[in-house]
């Protein structure tokens, strides 16, 4: 709830702020507006020419040539380079010098023949002049060769009088591409492309020029492209034939060096391959019964020389005739274990049985020693025979080695040569697609609608034109007087008083018209002769706010200061003491402003006795009190002025004056000196039980009197509130809504009589 009411305050603040300054708007707004329809009515109208086009996805494939020369166009960022190239200045260059608009009056006016242009040229022709004149003092040590090069220099190219540039100038195409619009159509490839212009039918001209020009532009592109290609193309044809010629002849020697006849095939490489694993396997075989034999002879061989071990021998024990001896000699010994039984060893029979036997043992030898003679020949056999498979297996492996060496090489050449022709055969074939391409005369970019001559302009938007100065003029008024309000550094509202100065506000006295007399009473006494004024009842209701507000007890005497000079304390003080005094209470208005004393001159009475000649002895308090018109109101006025007024008013004396006056007056009131001028003021703070601080609106600097509530406070003053002085209801603001309600026709009452001429008086007491 407290955020939305500070929220409220500032809004309303900020209304109040439109209210005062609403003048300051109001002009900006009519300038402003009258610029703006000056402008809109007097502007030249100017015309759009639209023409539209396609732009297609991708170039027509007529030959596959498209396929190295075609650029990407399926992406977004094709389409905005083309809307760029559009509107470039190659683009532009080549329209200006199509239409020849160097010397148009579109863009190169003729002057106009009124007094404001031959002034502007006269103006311009003297400083031209001028400067030519400096610049032919500047260079006048310098060698002429030197100034004709200075001045060809500064001739810049494509500009008006220089007859020797066949382009137009950059100030030229640069008018031309700020006229260009480019508006692709969404979700489409068309595009729209406009050209501004003051003369339409000019207009139309030019967007149909800038559209072809392009097209032309984007088709040359592609031939010339074409044309590089030809060229380069027949520089690498050339090139890529005498690379075959060189690879086929370096394939042909190497074949005749190496008496190849047939290519190095797949099907001769698995042949050699084959016989390396037969060789291969047949070396095997052979050490295996080359070692198979070898045992088998090492073996016979370490028996041979040992009859009674030949028989551990298998291939002796197999042998047939071994064999059969054996079987004879178990036979002869079954004999002669039958004969022994017989006869002894001696006996013939006997004798001859172990003769035939010692013959078979010698026989058997004989055969054994063959058979371990045969072990020897079937080794030297195998060894034979694996010795020469493995020359012939190593012999198959150079051989081999050889030849795929052979083969490397011959591939390498043979590939040389395929590429070489594959790459002069390819080369060719694009050459004769790029020489058709280059025939041709298509591309992906057409026209769909040639621009036509506009029959209403687009601008000015009259309309608009003044709804935006008037916008504009109000935003500046705004702004202007936000600026002028934050740059015033015032007081002007009650709520800063409490929360900028932190102390009670008490109420306003609004500014009021008075003459110097009326009806022979002190203008300045409104509360006297204007009762029912919006002021009047001000002072009354500033007095119940002294009455009843939470003073310390005993607040009777009441000090009335300001800030600084010229702010009303006095008229406030005396108004106030005049409101009390009508309230019933008896009331002593004292002038204590020995400085610049005005109280007299208000209530036009003499000051000769007063506050002054009583300090000093010179009269009684009795003869200084001098009784008013108003009943319960007496005034002492300052007297004479002193040369030492601070030490009057902080003496004993005055003290022991103020107690005794308390004894006889309900209320004292003191008009003071302002604070920040003289120490008046602070002297008078330590007699008086409560400040009563007036403010001018608008008028007193907020720091000075921050400067000064902070001066009482460190002294320990008691601020009662502070009165806000010579308010000025503006609008509907919320000083016009509480001032400015009156009681009946008592607003005018007695200012229509005297048929007087109002002003608006500022008080400076």
């Amino acid at each position: 709830m407290e955020l939305l009411k500070e929220q409220e305050i500032d809004l309303r603040n900020y209304f109040r702020i439109l209210a005062k300054r609403k003048w300051i708007i109001i002009t900006c707004f009519s300038i402003a507006a009258l610029i703006g329809i000056i402008r809109a009515f007097t502007a030249i109208p100017v015309y759009l020419a639209k023409a539209q086009m396609v732009i297609e996805r991708e170039n027509p494939n007529l030959v596959s040539i498209q396929e190295v020369m075609s650029v990407d166009s399926t992406g977004s960022d094709y389409y905005q380079t083309q809307y760029k190239i559009i509107a470039s200045r190659s683009v532009a260059r080549d329209v200006i010098t199509r239409m020849g608009l160097e010397n148009s009056q579109e863009f190169f006016p003729k002057p106009k023949n009124d007094i404001l242009t031959k002034l502007r040229c006269q103006v311009i022709l003297t400083l031209s002049s001028w400067k030519k004149k400096v610049l032919s003092l500047l260079n006048a040590g310098e060698p002429a060769s030197h100034k004709v090069s200075e001045r060809k220099k500064a001739v810049p190219s494509g500009i008006p009088g220089d007859t020797n540039s066949a382009s137009p100038s950059s100030e030229l195409v640069s008018a031309l591409v700020d006229r260009i619009q480019v508006e692709p159509i969404p979700n489409s490839r068309l595009v729209n492309v406009g050209v501004f212009a003051k003369d339409r039918v000019l207009a139309a001209s030019m967007a149909n020029e800038v559209v072809q020009t392009y097209i032309d532009q984007n088709l040359e592109t592609k031939l010339s492209a074409a044309k590089d290609a030809v060229k380069w193309l027949g520089d690498r044809i050339e090139e890529e034939r005498q690379k075959v010629e060189e690879a086929e002849s370096a394939l042909l020697n190497y074949k005749e060096a190496h008496q190849i006849i047939t290519d190095f095939s797949s099907d001769a490489e698995n042949i050699t391959a084959e016989k390396l694993a037969q060789l291969n396997s047949q070396v095997v075989d052979a050490e295996s019964r080359r070692v198979e034999a070898e045992t088998r002879y090492r073996q016979a061989l370490a028996v041979e020389n040992s009859p009674e071990m030949l028989d551990s021998i298998p291939e002796v024990l197999s042998n047939s005739l071994i064999q059969e001896i054996k079987r004879m000699e178990v036979g002869l010994y079954n004999r002669v274990s039958e004969l022994s039984k017989k006869y002894g060893p001696k006996h013939p029979q006997m004798v001859a049985i172990y003769s035939e036997l010692e013959a078979l043992k010698e026989r058997k030898i004989k055969e054994a020693r063959r058979v371990v003679a045969s072990l020897r020949s079937e080794y030297k056999l195998a060894l034979a025979r694996e010795s020469a498979l493995k020359k012939a297996l190593a012999k198959q492996k150079g051989e081999s080695l050889s030849m795929n060496k052979k083969a490397i090489q011959y591939g390498v050449l043979r590939r040389q040569a395929e590429s070489s022709k594959h790459m002069y055969e390819l080369l060719f074939k694009r050459f004769k697609e790029t020489s058709l391409t280059e025939e041709m005369k298509t591309g992906n970019i057409r026209v769909i609608d040639k621009a036509e001559i506009p029959t209403v302009p687009i601008s000015p938007n009259k309309k608009r034109m003044v709804l935006i100065s008037m916008i504009l003029g109000i935003a500046l008024g705004i702004g202007f007087a936000f600026v002028l309000e934050y740059l015033d550094n015032t007081i002007r509202f009650p709520e800063e008083i409490s929360d900028y100065l932190g102390i009670p506000y008490m109420g306003l006295v609004p500014a009021f018209d008075t003459d110097e007399v009326l009806d022979g009473m002190p203008v300045e006494l409104i509360a006297l002769h204007s009762p029912k004024a919006a002021a009047s009842e001000s002072f009354r209701g500033i007095r119940t706010s002294i009455l009843f507000s939470s003073a310390k007890p005993g607040s009777q005497v009441i000090l009335v200061t300001s800030a600084m000079p010229s702010e009303g304390k006095t008229l406030c003080s005396a108004n106030i003491a005049i409101a009390m005094a009508q309230a019933g209470s008896r009331v002593l208005l004292l002038d204590c402003d020995m400085r610049c004393p005005t109280i007299h001159k208000t209530f036009q009475i003499g000051r000769h006795v007063g506050l002054s000649s009583v300090m000093f002895g010179r009269s009684k308090l009795k003869d200084a009190i001098i009784p008013t018109q108003i009943p319960n109101l007496d005034v002492i006025p300052c007297g004479p002025i002193p040369p030492n007024p601070s030490e009057i008013l902080g003496s004993k004396k005055m003290r022991s004056l103020i107690d005794e006056l308390r004894r006889k007056y309900t209320k004292i009131i003191i008009d003071s000196s302002p604070i920040s001028a003289v120490t008046d003021s602070i002297v008078l703070t330590q007699i008086s039980d409560s400040i009563v601080l007036v403010i001018r609106a608008s008028s007193t600097p907020r720091q000075l009197v921050k400067n000064t509530v902070d001066q009482l406070k460190n002294i320990n003053a008691y601020i009662l509130g502070s009165v806000l002085n010579a308010v000025k209801p503006r609008g509907n603001s919320y000083y016009h809504y509480q001032y400015n309600y009156q009681y009946g026709h008592a607003r005018n009452n007695g200012h229509k009589k005297k048929n007087r001429k109002s002003h608006q008086r500022s008080w400076h007491f």
